[in-house]
């Protein structure tokens, strides 16, 4: 019940807060991601050329917050409704089994916290903002607005740059942000600054060992598990980035632990699902890392020790040629690679089959409070759901065969992740596998065999009695096509056509 009032009040307060927060705080909000926090570097880094940053860790920001101060920032923020203000605080101050009653600190794992710690830095963002970027000038300049819906400000950035401010942009990822800067002493000065305010503003401390003021020029500076720094080539400074020590070890001994479990499964349908597993690892740490230019040399390294803990471990098991299984996402996305293995005909992702592919930078547009920003989404959504995919890879469907489950992925990626009677995204929960011919009458679970269906659509191909034919033709709204396509699955059950007139 808790959790359902958490995201009540969340559904409230998002919109409110969306139009409110900072254009570069990045982390915890819809339609947004640590690979557009990443963008913003790299643009900070090689456009705007600002070298120098300030890396401020926060001690135990998750812990410290202040809940008198983030009820009057809500405030301030425009939620002033009190009976809603005066549920969020007694949900701040309920009983923690172990600990007693909090008196500062966010709910751990709650659904609402990562806004509410939004909130909390959101004044953070906007105070860094107001020294350099949004600092009023004399002549008001005209900005006009680029086709993705951002605003070019150069006019006024021209005219501050030649004041004595100090130059600097923010940007956040959670209780993680950076500050850049023009020069060192631009940004050891911000650096004592933000300690003071985050101080005396948010009663907050930074960890003295983790916070520093970095040269790109000459070292590295860590963010959202990427090692960050500016080289030169040619004229001008680019970006080099790759993994951390921390994320390579981690990535290391993830898929080491995964393999232990392929090594020794209790049965043939645990060892496919444990590969899946180990599939889902990889295209995970793929998707994620990819946006780091030396993602290939990094991932070469643990490809080399992964590889030996294949040989050490599945022995003769593991083979580099497969008779069947060239079907699926994973041999889809790795059939050029060499390093493409197999573990009984089902291929093993190879790790260090990978690309460096240029980290986007959010569309302003997008934005799912409006009609525009919508219609962008689900622009986006034509593509596979590569979270989804992990999903059905993680969770087969037990009391199945592994060629129905095998053939349940395919599915997915051959169908674009799309109903094959209403062409709408599957969602997880709602994705059922039709066999055209049942099982008892001789149908199998071969790929042919099989369909991908919203769970609804499922039920009104099976349906037999009126009311239920009834009911879910008027909550599916099918057109015509759609129509044909469900009643040809209708004709193979030897069911009635369901027609126009039903609806």
């Amino acid at each position: 019940m808790d959790r359902l009032i958490q995201q009540a009040i969340l559904q409230v307060l998002e919109p409110i807060c969306e139009a409110k927060f900072h254009e570069r705080s990045n982390g915890f909000r819809p339609n947004r991601s640590a690979e557009n926090a990443v963008a913003q570097v790299y643009k900070a880094i090689q456009l705007q050329k600002l070298l120098y940053v300030v890396d401020i860790d926060i001690k135990g920001f998750f812990d410290n917050v202040n809940h008198g101060k983030l009820l009057k920032q809500m405030w301030t923020l425009g939620i002033r409704d009190k009976k809603l203000l005066k549920i969020i605080s007694i949900m701040l101050k309920a009983e923690v089994v172990g600990i007693g009653f909090p008196e500062k600190g966010t709910p751990q794992g709650g659904i609402i916290s990562p806004l509410l710690s939004n909130i909390v830095l959101n004044e953070l963002d906007w105070w860094i903002a107001s020294q350099w970027e949004n600092m009023k000038t004399k002549h008001n300049y005209v900005s006009t607005v680029h086709p993705n819906g951002s605003l070019n400000r150069g006019s006024t950035y021209l005219a501050l740059k030649k004041t004595n401010l100090k130059e600097c942009f923010v940007i956040r990822y959670a209780d993680d942000f950076k500050i850049f800067c023009r020069n060192q002493s631009d940004a050891d000065k911000m650096f004592e600054a933000t300690k003071m305010w985050l101080k005396d503003r948010l009663g907050l401390d930074i960890s003295p060992e983790k916070s520093k003021v970095v040269n790109l020029k000459k070292n590295y500076s860590e963010f959202l598990g990427f090692k960050i720094k500016a080289i030169k080539k040619s004229n001008k400074y680019v970006v080099t980035s790759g993994l951390t020590e921390k994320s390579l070890t981690k990535v290391s001994e993830k898929l080491k632990g995964q393999i232990k479990k392929i090594e020794k499964p209790q049965n043939e349908k645990m060892e496919h699902l444990e590969v899946n597993i180990y599939n889902s690892m990889v295209i995970g740490i793929h998707n994620y890392y990819r946006i780091a230019t030396n993602i290939n040399i990094d991932l070469q390294k643990i490809a080399f020790l992964i590889d030996r803990t294949f040989k050490t471990r599945l022995k003769s098991r593991i083979k580099k040629k497969s008779g069947i299984g060239k079907k699926g996402y994973v041999y889809k996305t790795y059939a050029d690679s060499r390093q493409l293995r197999y573990v009984k005909n089902q291929a093993i992702a190879p790790i260090g089959a990978i690309r460096h592919k240029s980290p986007m930078y959010k569309p302003v547009k997008v934005n799912k409070y409006t009609a525009e920003g919508r219609t962008l989404i689900h622009k986006n959504l034509e593509k596979i759901n590569i979270e989804i995919l992990h999903y059905l890879m993680k969770n087969p469907i037990q009391n199945r065969s592994i060629e129905y489950n095998d053939n349940r992925l395919a599915l997915y990626c051959a169908q674009n992740g799309k109903c094959y009677v209403t062409g709408k995204p599957l969602e997880i929960g709602r994705i059922h596998c039709h066999h055209k011919i049942p099982i008892k009458n001789g149908g199998r679970d071969e790929y042919k065999n099989l369909v991908l269906i919203d769970s609804d659509v499922h039920k009104l191909i099976h349906a037999v009695k009126n009311d239920v034919v009834t009911k879910y033709s008027l909550m599916l709204k099918l057109n015509y096509k759609q129509r044909d396509k469900l009643n040809r699955y209708r004709k193979k059950l030897n069911l009635e056509p369901i027609l126009i007139s039903e609806v």
